[in-house]
Protein backbone atom coordinates (compact mmCIF):
# COMPACT_ATOMS: atom_id res chain seq x y z
CA UNK A 1 0.00 0.00 0.00
CA UNK A 2 1.16 3.46 -1.07
CA UNK A 3 2.15 5.76 1.50
CA UNK A 4 -0.65 8.24 2.72
CA UNK A 5 0.00 11.73 1.54
CA UNK A 6 0.38 13.56 5.13
CA UNK A 7 0.65 17.38 3.75
CA UNK A 8 -2.67 16.62 1.53
CA UNK A 9 -4.02 14.96 4.94
CA UNK A 10 -3.10 18.58 6.77
CA UNK A 11 -4.66 20.74 4.21
CA UNK A 12 -7.99 18.38 4.30
CA UNK A 13 -7.87 19.29 8.07
CA UNK A 14 -7.42 22.91 7.47
CA UNK A 15 -9.67 23.42 5.18
CA UNK A 16 -12.32 21.57 7.46
CA UNK A 17 -12.02 23.81 10.02
CA UNK A 18 -12.27 27.05 7.50
CA UNK A 19 -15.39 25.61 6.11
CA UNK A 20 -16.92 24.49 9.65
CA UNK A 21 -15.69 28.50 10.67
CA UNK A 22 -17.20 30.06 7.66
CA UNK A 23 -20.89 28.15 8.10
CA UNK A 24 -20.86 29.58 12.07
CA UNK A 25 -20.03 32.92 10.75
CA UNK A 26 -23.80 33.08 9.12
CA UNK A 27 -23.34 33.10 5.47
CA UNK A 28 -25.83 34.08 3.20
CA UNK A 29 -28.22 31.27 1.86
CA UNK A 30 -26.76 30.48 -1.18
CA UNK A 31 -23.13 30.48 0.16
CA UNK A 32 -24.57 28.27 2.93
CA UNK A 33 -25.85 25.28 0.73
CA UNK A 34 -22.18 25.78 -1.02
CA UNK A 35 -20.29 25.63 2.30
CA UNK A 36 -22.84 22.75 3.46
CA UNK A 37 -22.10 20.48 0.92
CA UNK A 38 -17.86 21.08 1.15
CA UNK A 39 -17.99 20.38 4.92
CA UNK A 40 -20.42 16.93 3.70
CA UNK A 41 -17.71 15.70 1.65
CA UNK A 42 -15.07 16.61 4.42
CA UNK A 43 -16.50 15.83 7.82
CA UNK A 44 -15.82 11.90 6.91
CA UNK A 45 -12.16 12.47 5.92
CA UNK A 46 -11.52 14.38 8.84
CA UNK A 47 -12.91 12.09 10.65
CA UNK A 48 -10.83 9.27 9.14
CA UNK A 49 -8.09 11.27 9.51
CA UNK A 50 -7.90 11.75 13.07
CA UNK A 51 -8.87 8.00 14.34
CA UNK A 52 -5.62 6.97 11.82
CA UNK A 53 -3.55 9.78 13.53
CA UNK A 54 -4.66 8.60 17.26
CA UNK A 55 -4.04 5.41 16.69
CA UNK A 56 -0.44 5.61 15.01
CA UNK A 57 0.28 7.59 18.02
CA UNK A 58 -1.29 4.60 20.58
CA UNK A 59 0.98 2.25 18.40
CA UNK A 60 4.08 4.33 19.00
CA UNK A 61 3.52 4.31 23.11
CA UNK A 62 2.84 0.67 23.31
CA UNK A 63 6.26 -0.42 20.51
CA UNK A 64 8.22 2.12 22.88
CA UNK A 65 6.44 0.67 26.35
CA UNK A 66 7.16 -2.74 25.02
CA UNK A 67 11.19 -2.41 24.36
CA UNK A 68 11.54 -0.52 27.47
CA UNK A 69 13.61 -2.81 29.67
CA UNK A 70 12.06 -1.03 32.55
CA UNK A 71 8.93 -2.49 31.79
CA UNK A 72 7.81 -5.07 33.94
CA UNK A 73 7.37 -8.57 32.03
CA UNK A 74 3.40 -9.02 32.50
CA UNK A 75 3.00 -5.23 31.30
CA UNK A 76 4.88 -6.46 28.12
CA UNK A 77 3.08 -9.27 27.57
CA UNK A 78 -0.10 -7.10 27.80
CA UNK A 79 1.12 -4.32 25.12
CA UNK A 80 2.51 -7.17 23.03
CA UNK A 81 -1.41 -8.91 22.71
CA UNK A 82 -2.44 -4.92 22.20
CA UNK A 83 0.29 -4.63 19.08
CA UNK A 84 -1.72 -6.84 16.70
CA UNK A 85 -4.83 -5.35 17.56
CA UNK A 86 -3.79 -2.02 16.98
CA UNK A 87 -2.02 -2.89 13.53
CA UNK A 88 -5.02 -4.70 11.75
CA UNK A 89 -7.07 -1.36 12.87
CA UNK A 90 -3.92 0.82 11.52
CA UNK A 91 -3.95 -1.41 8.73
CA UNK A 92 -8.42 -1.31 8.13
CA UNK A 93 -7.83 2.55 8.36
CA UNK A 94 -5.43 3.40 5.77
CA UNK A 95 -7.26 1.22 3.39
CA UNK A 96 -10.78 3.31 4.68
CA UNK A 97 -8.35 6.70 4.09
CA UNK A 98 -7.22 5.25 0.60
CA UNK A 99 -10.72 5.00 -0.84
CA UNK A 100 -11.39 8.13 0.72
CA UNK A 101 -9.07 9.96 -1.46
CA UNK A 102 -9.66 7.81 -4.93
CA UNK A 103 -10.61 10.21 -7.43
CA UNK A 104 -13.86 10.46 -7.96
CA UNK A 105 -15.95 10.59 -11.26
CA UNK A 106 -17.22 14.12 -11.35
CA UNK A 107 -21.07 13.18 -12.12
CA UNK A 108 -21.19 10.56 -9.14
CA UNK A 109 -23.74 13.01 -7.27
CA UNK A 110 -25.82 13.15 -10.01
CA UNK A 111 -29.51 12.08 -10.76
CA UNK A 112 -29.69 9.68 -14.00
CA UNK A 113 -31.47 9.20 -17.06
CA UNK A 114 -32.05 5.22 -18.02
CA UNK A 115 -32.88 4.28 -20.98
CA UNK A 116 -33.75 0.67 -21.73
CA UNK A 117 -34.11 -0.83 -25.30
CA UNK A 118 -35.04 -4.47 -26.10
CA UNK A 119 -32.39 -6.10 -28.58
CA UNK A 120 -32.38 -9.71 -29.83
CA UNK A 121 -34.91 -12.04 -28.94
CA UNK A 122 -38.60 -10.10 -30.37
CA UNK A 123 -41.33 -9.98 -27.81
CA UNK A 124 -39.79 -11.87 -24.82
CA UNK A 125 -36.74 -9.46 -25.54
CA UNK A 126 -39.61 -6.72 -24.33
CA UNK A 127 -40.50 -8.84 -21.63
CA UNK A 128 -37.53 -8.53 -20.27
CA UNK A 129 -36.67 -4.83 -20.84
CA UNK A 130 -39.85 -4.18 -18.81
CA UNK A 131 -38.49 -6.67 -15.96
CA UNK A 132 -35.21 -4.38 -15.67
CA UNK A 133 -37.48 -1.63 -15.38
CA UNK A 134 -39.47 -2.74 -12.29
CA UNK A 135 -36.20 -3.99 -11.11
CA UNK A 136 -34.44 -0.41 -11.39
CA UNK A 137 -38.00 1.38 -9.93
CA UNK A 138 -37.99 -0.68 -7.05
CA UNK A 139 -34.31 -0.75 -6.21
CA UNK A 140 -35.11 3.33 -6.60
CA UNK A 141 -37.47 3.04 -4.26
CA UNK A 142 -35.92 1.75 -1.61
CA UNK A 143 -33.24 4.43 -1.60
CA UNK A 144 -35.75 7.06 -1.72
CA UNK A 145 -35.52 8.20 -5.40
CA UNK A 146 -37.89 9.72 -7.90
CA UNK A 147 -39.09 8.10 -10.80
CA UNK A 148 -40.12 9.64 -13.63
CA UNK A 149 -40.71 8.02 -17.29
CA UNK A 150 -40.37 10.27 -19.65
CA UNK A 151 -41.43 8.26 -22.30
CA UNK A 152 -42.04 4.58 -23.38
CA UNK A 153 -42.95 2.12 -26.69
CA UNK A 154 -45.01 -0.98 -25.75
CA UNK A 155 -45.68 -3.93 -27.31
CA UNK A 156 -49.21 -5.75 -27.08
CA UNK A 157 -47.97 -8.40 -24.48
CA UNK A 158 -47.25 -4.77 -22.05
CA UNK A 159 -43.19 -5.33 -22.55
CA UNK A 160 -41.10 -2.66 -23.48
CA UNK A 161 -39.50 -1.92 -26.89
CA UNK A 162 -38.18 1.27 -25.15
CA UNK A 163 -38.55 3.12 -22.01
CA UNK A 164 -36.41 6.41 -20.79
CA UNK A 165 -37.14 7.31 -17.26
CA UNK A 166 -35.28 9.89 -15.01
CA UNK A 167 -33.70 8.75 -11.66
CA UNK A 168 -33.69 11.36 -9.23
CA UNK A 169 -31.99 11.77 -5.71
CA UNK A 170 -28.01 12.14 -4.19
CA UNK A 171 -25.74 10.04 -5.70
CA UNK A 172 -28.09 8.41 -7.97
CA UNK A 173 -25.53 7.99 -11.21
CA UNK A 174 -22.58 6.98 -8.86
CA UNK A 175 -24.82 3.23 -8.40
CA UNK A 176 -26.67 2.85 -11.51
CA UNK A 177 -24.01 3.91 -13.90
CA UNK A 178 -22.67 -0.21 -13.32
CA UNK A 179 -25.48 -1.30 -15.35
CA UNK A 180 -24.81 0.63 -18.80
CA UNK A 181 -24.60 -2.24 -21.23
CA UNK A 182 -26.32 -5.44 -22.58
CA UNK A 183 -28.46 -7.63 -20.24
CA UNK A 184 -28.96 -10.92 -21.08
CA UNK A 185 -31.45 -13.03 -20.39
CA UNK A 186 -32.26 -17.11 -20.96
CA UNK A 187 -35.48 -18.26 -19.50
CA UNK A 188 -38.64 -20.63 -21.29
CA UNK A 189 -41.15 -17.41 -22.58
CA UNK A 190 -44.78 -17.46 -21.27
CA UNK A 191 -45.46 -18.34 -25.21
CA UNK A 192 -43.40 -20.89 -25.72
CA UNK A 193 -45.19 -23.97 -26.19
CA UNK A 194 -42.65 -26.52 -26.57
CA UNK A 195 -40.78 -25.43 -23.10
CA UNK A 196 -37.46 -24.61 -24.95
CA UNK A 197 -34.89 -22.27 -23.26
CA UNK A 198 -34.74 -19.04 -25.19
CA UNK A 199 -31.79 -16.27 -25.21
CA UNK A 200 -33.03 -12.66 -25.19
CA UNK A 201 -30.83 -9.09 -24.61
CA UNK A 202 -32.04 -5.51 -23.99
CA UNK A 203 -29.42 -2.75 -23.21
CA UNK A 204 -29.28 -0.39 -20.56
CA UNK A 205 -27.86 2.85 -21.04
CA UNK A 206 -27.31 5.06 -17.81
CA UNK A 207 -26.47 9.34 -18.62
CA UNK A 208 -25.99 11.72 -15.59
CA UNK A 209 -28.39 13.92 -15.66
CA UNK A 210 -26.97 17.39 -16.96
CA UNK A 211 -27.89 20.55 -15.41
CA UNK A 212 -28.63 24.18 -17.87
CA UNK A 213 -25.69 25.19 -16.55
CA UNK A 214 -23.49 22.30 -17.84
CA UNK A 215 -24.88 22.25 -21.43
CA UNK A 216 -25.57 25.32 -23.71
CA UNK A 217 -28.24 24.22 -25.90
CA UNK A 218 -28.87 27.44 -28.50
CA UNK A 219 -32.33 28.41 -29.78
CA UNK A 220 -31.25 27.98 -33.05
CA UNK A 221 -29.32 24.67 -32.80
CA UNK A 222 -32.89 22.73 -32.02
CA UNK A 223 -35.77 22.04 -33.94
CA UNK A 224 -39.10 20.74 -31.95
CA UNK A 225 -41.82 19.00 -33.82
CA UNK A 226 -45.33 18.28 -32.07
CA UNK A 227 -46.59 14.87 -32.74
CA UNK A 228 -49.58 12.33 -32.60
CA UNK A 229 -49.47 8.99 -30.92
CA UNK A 230 -48.92 6.17 -33.59
CA UNK A 231 -51.69 4.39 -31.87
CA UNK A 232 -52.00 1.06 -30.66
CA UNK A 233 -48.75 -0.78 -30.09
CA UNK A 234 -46.79 2.18 -30.73
CA UNK A 235 -45.88 5.20 -28.07
CA UNK A 236 -47.82 4.74 -25.43
CA UNK A 237 -49.36 8.22 -24.81
CA UNK A 238 -53.21 9.79 -24.73
CA UNK A 239 -54.40 10.39 -27.78
CA UNK A 240 -53.51 13.91 -28.37
CA UNK A 241 -50.93 16.24 -30.39
CA UNK A 242 -48.96 16.47 -26.85
CA UNK A 243 -46.21 14.40 -28.25
CA UNK A 244 -42.94 16.29 -28.48
CA UNK A 245 -39.82 15.71 -30.83
CA UNK A 246 -36.34 17.60 -30.36
CA UNK A 247 -33.65 17.42 -32.54
CA UNK A 248 -30.56 18.99 -31.66
CA UNK A 249 -29.25 20.03 -35.52
CA UNK A 250 -25.31 20.11 -35.09
CA UNK A 251 -25.02 16.67 -33.08
CA UNK A 252 -28.31 14.84 -34.67
CA UNK A 253 -29.30 13.74 -31.92
CA UNK A 254 -33.14 13.13 -31.25
CA UNK A 255 -35.47 13.10 -28.47
CA UNK A 256 -39.08 12.21 -28.03
CA UNK A 257 -41.04 12.55 -24.72
CA UNK A 258 -44.70 11.56 -25.13
CA UNK A 259 -45.83 10.60 -21.85
CA UNK A 260 -47.85 14.12 -20.29
CA UNK A 261 -48.92 17.78 -21.39
CA UNK A 262 -47.00 19.38 -24.37
CA UNK A 263 -45.72 21.61 -21.70
CA UNK A 264 -44.08 18.25 -19.74
CA UNK A 265 -42.86 16.77 -22.62
CA UNK A 266 -40.82 19.75 -23.83
CA UNK A 267 -39.27 19.85 -20.04
CA UNK A 268 -38.61 16.20 -20.12
CA UNK A 269 -37.32 15.82 -23.41
CA UNK A 270 -34.71 19.04 -23.33
CA UNK A 271 -33.62 17.05 -20.20
CA UNK A 272 -33.03 13.90 -21.61
CA UNK A 273 -31.34 16.11 -24.59
CA UNK A 274 -28.95 18.04 -22.17
CA UNK A 275 -27.93 14.60 -20.78
CA UNK A 276 -27.52 13.35 -23.64
CA UNK A 277 -25.08 16.09 -25.00
CA UNK A 278 -22.95 16.04 -21.78
CA UNK A 279 -22.74 12.33 -22.05
CA UNK A 280 -21.62 12.56 -25.55
CA UNK A 281 -18.65 15.16 -24.38
CA UNK A 282 -17.71 12.98 -21.32
CA UNK A 283 -17.55 9.96 -23.77
CA UNK A 284 -14.81 12.07 -25.92
CA UNK A 285 -12.83 13.29 -23.12
CA UNK A 286 -12.74 9.64 -21.54
CA UNK A 287 -12.06 8.31 -25.13
CA UNK A 288 -8.67 10.84 -24.85
CA UNK A 289 -8.24 8.89 -21.60
CA UNK A 290 -9.05 5.36 -23.22
CA UNK A 291 -5.47 4.05 -21.82
CA UNK A 292 -6.68 4.08 -18.50
CA UNK A 293 -10.31 3.33 -19.12
CA UNK A 294 -9.50 0.29 -20.17
CA UNK A 295 -9.42 -0.73 -16.22
CA UNK A 296 -12.53 0.34 -15.59
CA UNK A 297 -15.59 -1.70 -14.82
CA UNK A 298 -17.94 0.95 -15.40
CA UNK A 299 -17.26 2.32 -18.71
CA UNK A 300 -20.23 2.47 -19.74
CA UNK A 301 -19.75 0.71 -23.04
CA UNK A 302 -23.29 -0.32 -24.13
CA UNK A 303 -22.29 -2.96 -26.75
CA UNK A 304 -20.85 -4.72 -23.55
CA UNK A 305 -22.16 -7.74 -22.74
CA UNK A 306 -22.44 -7.25 -18.97
CA UNK A 307 -24.54 -9.72 -17.38
CA UNK A 308 -26.67 -12.90 -18.01
CA UNK A 309 -30.21 -13.39 -15.90
CA UNK A 310 -30.46 -17.53 -16.28
CA UNK A 311 -33.76 -18.19 -14.91
CA UNK A 312 -33.65 -22.14 -15.13
CA UNK A 313 -30.72 -22.18 -12.70
CA UNK A 314 -31.88 -19.20 -10.77
CA UNK A 315 -28.08 -17.01 -11.12
CA UNK A 316 -27.37 -13.93 -12.28
CA UNK A 317 -23.78 -13.80 -13.46
CA UNK A 318 -22.27 -10.47 -13.94
CA UNK A 319 -19.15 -11.07 -16.82
CA UNK A 320 -16.82 -8.18 -15.99
CA UNK A 321 -15.93 -9.35 -12.38
CA UNK A 322 -16.86 -12.73 -12.60
CA UNK A 323 -19.44 -12.90 -9.82
CA UNK A 324 -22.35 -15.56 -10.12
CA UNK A 325 -25.01 -14.78 -7.49
CA UNK A 326 -27.93 -17.77 -7.35
CA UNK A 327 -30.30 -14.95 -6.28
CA UNK A 328 -32.14 -14.09 -9.37
CA UNK A 329 -35.68 -13.61 -7.83
CA UNK A 330 -34.42 -11.30 -5.10
CA UNK A 331 -32.29 -9.55 -8.05
CA UNK A 332 -34.99 -9.11 -10.63
CA UNK A 333 -36.86 -7.62 -7.60
CA UNK A 334 -34.80 -5.14 -6.92
CA UNK A 335 -34.19 -5.82 -3.79
CA UNK A 336 -31.09 -7.89 -4.03
CA UNK A 337 -29.24 -5.64 -6.97
CA UNK A 338 -27.13 -3.80 -4.37
CA UNK A 339 -25.21 -6.67 -3.65
CA UNK A 340 -24.48 -7.02 -7.17
CA UNK A 341 -23.50 -3.21 -7.43
CA UNK A 342 -21.42 -3.05 -4.41
CA UNK A 343 -19.03 -6.09 -5.73
CA UNK A 344 -18.91 -4.23 -8.95
CA UNK A 345 -17.75 -0.52 -6.44
CA UNK A 346 -15.12 -2.85 -4.46
CA UNK A 347 -13.67 -4.12 -7.86
CA UNK A 348 -13.48 -0.76 -9.44
CA UNK A 349 -12.03 0.59 -5.87
CA UNK A 350 -9.65 -2.43 -5.75
CA UNK A 351 -8.83 -1.83 -9.54
CA UNK A 352 -7.89 2.31 -8.44
CA UNK A 353 -5.83 1.33 -5.08
CA UNK A 354 -3.92 -1.41 -7.55
CA UNK A 355 -2.87 1.69 -10.19
CA UNK A 356 -1.99 4.05 -7.37
CA UNK A 357 0.36 1.26 -5.67
CA UNK A 358 1.49 0.63 -9.43
CA UNK A 359 2.58 4.50 -9.90
CA UNK A 360 4.06 4.57 -6.10
CA UNK A 361 6.50 1.59 -7.10
CA UNK A 362 6.96 3.03 -10.68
Amino acid sequence: MPALPQEKLDKLVERWEVVQSELNAGPDPQAYAQLNREFAELDPLVANIRELRTTEAELRDLEELAKDPETDSEMREMAAAELGELKSRLTALQTQMQLLLLPKDAADERSAIVEIRAGTGGDEAALFAADLFRMYQRYADLRGWQTEIISMSENDLGGYREIIASFTGKGVFARLKYESGVHRVQRVPETETSGRIHTSAATVAVLPQAEDVDVEIKTEDIRIDTMRASGAGGQHVNKTDSAVRIVHIPTGITVISAEKSQHQNRRLAMKVLRSRIYDQEADRRADERAESRKTQVGSGDRSQRIRTYNFPQGRVSDHRINLTLHKLGEIIAGDGLDEMIEALISHHQAEQLASLENDASA
